[in-house]
C-alpha cells in the first residue's frame, strides 16, 4: 500500500532520473528511421535518371569522357539538392512530432510538475483530470467520480468506473478519463504496458498526405508523359534530318530530365514543412499537414473568449451577498464566512506551501485562483483554513451542468458546497442566506439576484454564484437540489491588447470573427463590443435560444450572429455544422473533452495548448501554444503565405520547363540547327530549377495578403489565371531563346557562340522571371527586389555558373561554350528582359 506521505511527495527527481536511465523512456519501440544514405540513394531511383546514366556510360566508352563526367557530376549535384529538400522535410516533421508529444502532471519532490510523458517511470505519481489521456499503466491511489473510456482496448464504448478503494483500480495507457480526477501510481511504461503489448497507441503527429501534394503528384505524371512525347518528337525529327543518332538520343533524354518537374512535389513538401516551422515560432503547432492548405481558406474563426480573446488573468472586482453589491475597488469586501467556504472548499486549484506569496503559490484554473486570492494573502492562512474541513466527495465541473459541487465534513456535519453559473444555481435554490438567516427564496429576492447578475455582466464581469446545503437538508433529493443561495463573485478578465488588432485584421481579410463563450450574454457582449466583434445586442444569441431553433432556423440566424453566449459543447457542434452548411470554411477552438466533436467537425480544429485536454488535442488540426486569438490570425496569414509561395514556384517551374521544351521543339519545327546541346540543357536545369525554386518557397508575404478575401476551399491551384500565365510566359521564354539563337547565327557569330547566347538567354530569362513570380498582381518595378535574401543568394549562384561556363577555359571545353562580347550580352539581356518589361507595363496600366 502507498502511504499518505508518498501521495504527497511522490518520487524524488534524482530517483526518477535513475529509473529512467535503468528502464528507458515511456515509449513504444519504433521502426528504424530511414538513414540519410538511403535518402540520398533514393534520389537516383528514377527511370529517366538511370537512362541518362546509362547513356553517359556509353558516351564514356565512345570517347566523350568529358561530357560523360560532367553529366554524372550534374546528376549528383541535382541529387544533392533533392536530398537536401527531403532530409530537411524529415527533420522538420520529426521536430514537430517531438513538440507535439503528450505531457503529464506528476508529483516529484512534493511539487506538481509537467513533464513529457516519455519521461514517466515506474513509481511516479501522476495527477489525472477529466479529458486527460492516461500516460502509462497505473494503479489509482486517490480518486473522485473516476470514469474511463477503455474502448481503445476493449472496443466497448461505455465508460468504466474505477475506484482506488476497490479491486477495479487499474487504469491503462492510451485510455481516456471521461469524468472525475485523481492520483495514480505508474506500474508499467512503454512496451511493458497493455497497449505496448498490442502496439496500439497512436502517434501524436499525423503524417497525412497533403491533398495539394497528391494533386501535383498526379499532375507531374501527366507532365512526364507529355514531356516524353515532345522529347521523342524532337529526337526523331533530328534523326530524320540526319543528325547523329546517339547525340539525338542523349539530347532527348537530357531534355526530358530538364523538362520534367521532378522537384515539384518535393518543394511543396519543403514549403509546407518550413511553413509549419514558422508557425511553430508564432506559437501555432500544426498536427496535420492538410490544415496548412485549409488555413488560407478560413472564412469563419469561432473562438473561445476566456484566455483566447481575453488575458485569462482573473481578478475579483465585485461581490453580491446579503442583498447588496460590494466593490473590491473601494477596499476589502466585508467578510462573508459562508461565501468564503464555498469559493475555497469548492475549488480544485493546488498551492505550493513552500512559497509564502499566494500569487506565486497557486496552480490551477485562473477563475479558481482568483477566488482564493480574493480571501487570502498567504499560503499559511489558506492551509489553516483548508485544514478545518475534510473534502470527502465531489462532482467535478462540466460544461453542460456549468457547476461544481463538493461535500465537506466539518466536525459532525456533512455540507455540500456548490459554485458555478449563477443562473443555473438559482434554478436549484429553494432558500437564500441573508445576514445569517436562511429564508425561502421569494420571487422578489430572485429578481434582485438576477438584476445583480445583469449589472455585473454589463460591466464585463464574469459571474460565479455560490450556494450550499447540509447533506440531509431534504432527504432523498439530489445533493445539488434545494440549495441555499449565498452570493455572487464578479470577476474581470480584460481583453488581450493584441486581440483588437487581430479582430480588425480578420475583418480586412474577409474573415468573420465569432466569439463562443459559456459566460453571460451581457458579459460576452461587453467584451465583444470592446474588441469590435459586434455592434449591438442583436448580434448575440444564447445557448438557451439556440435550443429553441430548428436546424433550418439556425441556418438563417448564423448569418447575423457573431457572439454565442452560455453555450455548451453540443451547441458548438451545431454552430460548426450550420456555418459549414453555408459553405464557410470554419476554424473552431476548444479545450475540454466535450469540445472534441466540434473541433473534429470543423475544417480547422484548434485546441488550446495550455488548457486543452489530450482528447481535444487528438481531434485537432492545430494546437495554440499560447491560447491566443492573435495566434490563430497569424496562422491563417501563414497559411495564405505558404499557399501563395507554392503557387509562385509552380508558376516558375512550369513556365521555365515549358520554355526549355519549346526552345528545342520550335527549333526542330522550323528546321533550325540544335540550339542547345545535351550537356547545356542539363546545365540549365541545374542553374535554374533547384535553388531559385526553393528560395521562392520561403518568400516573405506581400503587404496586402491579409486584405484579400479567403480563397474557396475547392479552388484549383491553377485558378485565377495561373494556367494562362504559365503558358504565355513559358511560350515567350522559349520563343525569345530561339530568337537569340537565330540572331546569333544571322550576324555570323558562329554556331558555338549562338548556342552560348541561347544558353545564356534561357538561363537569364528564367532568373528574371523568378522575380516576376514573387507577385501575381504587381509589376516587377513595384516589388522589393531585395526582400528575399535567399532568392538573391540563389540567383547570384546561378549567374556565377553562367559566367563560369562562358569564361573559364576548362568549363568552355566541357560545356562547348564561347566567351560573349558586349554586343552579344546586349542581345542576351534584351531577349531576357523584354518580356518582363512588357508584362510589367501591362500590369502597371491594368
Amino acid at each position: 500500500m502507498i502511504n499518505e506521505r508518498e501521495i504527497e511527495m511522490g518520487l524524488t527527481q534524482v530517483e526518477a532520473e535513475r529509473r529512467l536511465k535503468k528502464y528507458g523512456p515511456n515509449l513504444f519501440e519504433k521502426k528504424k528511421k530511414v538513414s540519410p544514405v538511403k535518402i540520398f540513394l533514393s534520389q537516383f531511383n528514377d527511370f529517366i535518371t538511370w537512362v541518362l546514366i546509362a547513356a553517359t556510360v556509353i558516351s564514356g566508352f565512345m570517347g566523350e569522357k568529358a561530357d560523360a563526367v560532367t553529366i554524372i557530376i550534374i546528376i549528383i549535384m541535382n541529387s544533392v539538392l533533392g536530398f537536401a529538400q527531403e532530409f530537411k522535410t524529415e527533420k522538420s516533421l520529426e521536430a514537430l512530432k517531438n513538440m507535439a508529444s503528450p505531457t503529464s502532471k506528476v508529483i516529484r519532490d512534493g511539487k506538481i510538475k509537467v513533464i513529457n510523458a516519455e519521461n514517466l517511470v515506474v513509481g511516479d505519481l501522476v495527477v489525472i483530470e477529466s479529458g486527460d489521456k492516461i500516460p502509462a499503466d497505473c494503479m489509482l491511489v486517490e480518486d473522485s467520480n473516476f470514469m474511463v473510456d477503455e474502448s481503445l482496448l476493449t472496443g466497448e464504448s461505455q465508460g468504466v468506473s474505477k475506484n482506488s478503494r476497490k479491486g477495479d483500480n487499474t487504469i491503462y495507457m492510451g485510455t481516456i478519463l471521461l469524468t472525475g480526477n485523481g492520483k495514480a501510481r505508474v506500474i508499467g511504461t512503454g512496451m511493458k504496458t497493455e497497449m505496448g503489448k498490442i502496439a496500439g497507441m497512436l502517434e501524436s503527429i499525423d503524417k497525412d498526405t497533403s491533398p495539394l501534394k497528391e494533386k501535383l503528384n498526379n499532375l507531374g505524371k501527366v507532365l512526364v508523359i507529355l514531356c516524353i512525347i515532345v522529347c521523342a518528337i524532337v529526337t526523331v525529327t533530328g534523326i530524320m534530318r540526319g543528325e547523329d543518332k546517339y547525340e539525338m538520343f542523349l539530347l532527348g533524354v537530357s531534355l526530358a530530365v530538364a523538362a520534367i518537374p521532378e522537384s515539384l512535389t518535393a518543394i511543396v513538401t519543403v514549403a509546407l514543412a518550413l511553413g509549419v516551422s514558422r508557425m511553430l515560432k508564432r506559437n501555432a503547432l500544426i498536427r496535420k499537414l492538410p490544415a496548412v492548405e485549409t488555413l488560407g481558406c478560413t472564412s469563419i474563426i469561432c473562438s473561445d473568449k476566456t484566455g483566447t480573446l481575453t488575458e485569462n488573468k482573473m481578478t475579483v472586482k465585485a461581490m453580491y451577498f446579503n442583498g447588496r453589491m460590494y466593490s473590491m475597488e473601494r477596499g476589502r469586501i466585508p467578510e462573508n464566512t459562508m461565501l468564503k467556504k464555498i469559493f475555497t472548499y469548492c475549488n480544485d486549484c493546488k498551492f505550493d506551501i513552500d512559497k509564502k506569496s499566494i500569487s506565486d503559490s497557486l496552480i490551477g484554473d485562473p477563475t479558481e485562483t482568483a477566488l482564493i486570492k480574493a480571501y487570502f494573502d498567504d499560503t499559511k492562512s489558506l492551509k489553516n483554513f483548508l485544514d478545518k474541513a475534510n473534502r470527502i466527495y465531489d462532482i467535478p465541473f462540466d460544461s453542460d451542468r456549468k457547476m461544481m459541487s463538493v461535500i465537506v465534513k466539518e466536525g459532525n456535519d456533512e455540507i455540500c458546497y456548490v459554485k458555478g453559473a449563477p443562473e443555473r444555481i438559482i434554478k436549484r435554490c429553494r432558500y437564500v442566506l441573508d445576514r445569517g438567516q436562511v429564508t425561502i427564496l421569494s420571487l422578489n429576492e430572485k429578481n434582485k439576484i438576477l438584476k445583480a447578475i445583469e449589472d455585473m455582466s454589463y460591466n464585463a464581469l464574469r459571474c460565479i454564484g455560490g450556494a450550499y446545503k447540509k447533506r440531509n437538508l431534504v432527504k432523498g433529493r439530489s445533493i445539488e437540489d434545494d440549495l441555499i443561495f449565498v452570493g455572487i463573485a464578479g470577476i474581470i478578465d480584460p481583453p488581450r491588447k493584441e486581440a483588437k488588432d487581430a479582430v480588425l485584421e480578420c475583418k480586412m481579410a474577409g474573415i468573420r470573427p465569432v466569439m463562443i463563450t459559456g459566460d453571460h450574454k451581457n458579459t460576452a457582449f461587453a467584451i465583444g463590443h470592446d474588441l469590435d466583434i459586434c455592434k449591438s445586442q442583436s448580434e448575440v444569441i444564447t445557448g438557451e435560444e439556440l435550443d429553441k431553433l430548428t436546424d433550418e432556423q439556425l441556418l438563417k440566424q448564423v448569418e447575423n450572429k457573431v457572439i454565442f453566449a452560455r453555450v455548451t459543447p453540443r451547441h458548438k457542434l451545431r454552430i460548426v455544422r450550420a456555418f459549414k452548411s453555408k459553405n464557410k470554411v470554419v476554424a473552431m477552438t476548444g479545450d475540454g473533452v466535450n469540445d472534441a466533436p466540434a473541433v473534429k467537425e470543423a475544417d480547422i480544429g484548434i485546441c488550446m495548448g495550455i488548457s486543452g485536454t489530450d482528447v481535444t488535442k487528438e481531434a485537432s488540426s492545430m494546437v495554440l501554444l499560447d491560447d491566443n486569438f492573435a495566434t490563430i490570425v497569424s496562422a491563417v496569414e501563414e497559411g495564405r503565405v505558404i499557399y501563395d509561395n507554392i503557387r509562385k514556384f509552380i508558376r516558375y517551374l512550369l513556365s521555365c520547363n515549358l520554355g526549355e521544351v519549346l526552345t528545342m521543339f520550335l527549333a526542330s519545327a522550323f528546321n533550325l540547327a540544335i540550339p542547345l546541346l545535351p550537356i547545356q540543357i542539363l546545365m540549365v536545369n541545374l542553374a535554374t530549377d533547384g535553388l531559385p525554386a526553393i528560395a521562392l518557397g520561403v518568400d516573405p508575404p506581400e503587404g496586402d495578403i491579409m486584405k484579400e478575401k479567403p480563397r474557396k476551399k475547392n479552388e484549383s491551384i491553377f485558378a485565377r489565371g495561373l494556367t494562362e500565365k504559365i503558358l504565355v510566359r513559358g511560350g515567350l521564354i522559349g520563343t525569345c531563346t530561339v530568337f537569340s539563337f537565330v540572331v546569333g547565327q544571322y550576324y555570323g557569330f558562329g554556331l558555338r557562340t549562338a548556342r552560348t547566347m541561347a544558353l545564356a538567354t534561357l538561363i537569364m530569362s528564367q532568373l528574371v522571371h523568378v522575380f516576376e513570380c514573387r507577385s501575381e498582381n504587381h509589376p516587377i518595378f513595384q516589388i522589393n527586389l531585395f526582400g528575399n535574401k535567399y532568392l538573391l543568394g540563389a540567383i547570384s549562384v546561378s549567374i556565377c555558373m553562367v559566367l563560369a561556363i562562358c569564361y573559364v577555359p576548362f568549363l568552355q571545353t566541357v560545356f562547348h561554350t564561347s566567351p560573349l562580347n558586349l554586343i552579344q550580352w546586349c542581345i542576351v539581356i534584351f531577349f531576357s528582359g523584354i518580356i518582363a518589361l512588357i508584362n510589367s507595363l501591362y500590369l502597371y496600366f491594368k
